[in-house]
């Protein structure tokens, strides 16, 4: 599927993040600081995505300078994923609660940080994964994944679990996605995995660090 880039805003609104956000994968915040409690309150109001770029330096949070004058640097990557807010609540004033689904990866042309500290960029969306069937021999990593979310399934709500429905067992992107999410990977490679276009190749370096990790039959 081809990008359509009608479906961005002028300046997207990014939110920085020490995680990387995959399509179709779940992401839980706790919202504090007034740049992002008002970013979510017009995404809520207005039916936005916000695009979620991973940090490659900075907090989070932002940090003062050891003086007292400005900011530590933020910087990030330049590919990230947009995300669609499935439901925000305010815990109590000045604190929210929200999850949001991972949609379609974009690329910055460009960003700005506003004068209260919240980035946008100009963003052109990616092409979408190609569906790939999973391969005979990479079967196995459905098999996987299909016991680890029912061992899941029996241990906890089901509203809370990382892998979220609808389910798309033999999709090579959408199950690549899911191991890259749930593998104990530095950030650094997540993105990486994220950022590849081929959603076989992607699927192989997944079964490539199973394999590493000792976990390879079902």
């Amino acid at each position: 599927m081809q990008a359509d880039n009608r479906a961005m805003p002028d300046a997207l609104a990014l939110f920085p993040l020490q995680q990387v956000l995959f399509p179709g994968g779940t992401l839980r915040l706790r919202i504090f600081e007034p740049r992002y409690l008002d970013l979510i309150k017009r995404c809520a109001e207005q039916g936005l995505p916000f695009g979620v770029v991973a940090l490659i330096e900075g907090s989070e949070v932002r940090e003062r300078e050891a003086e007292g004058e400005g900011f530590k640097r933020e910087r990030f990557h330049t590919v990230g994923t947009l995300a669609h807010l499935v439901e925000a609540e305010t815990a109590q004033p000045g604190l929210m609660h929200l999850q949001a689904r991972g949609g379609q990866r974009f690329e910055l042309r460009s960003s700005d940080r506003l004068p209260h500290g919240l980035w946008v960029g100009d963003a052109a969306l990616l092409d979408e994964d190609r569906a790939v069937p999973v391969p005979r021999d990479l079967q196995r990593l459905v098999l996987l994944l299909q016991n680890l979310v029912h061992t899941l399934e029996l241990g906890g709500s089901a509203a809370q679990l990382p892998i979220q429905p609808p389910y798309d067992w033999d999709d090579c992107g959408w199950l690549s996605n899911r191991w890259a999410e749930l593998l104990p990977l530095a950030c650094a490679e997540r993105q990486r995995l994220m950022a590849l276009d081929n959603p076989l190749l992607r699927l192989e370096l997944v079964a490539d660090q199973l394999e590493a990790l000792g976990i390879s039959e079902a």
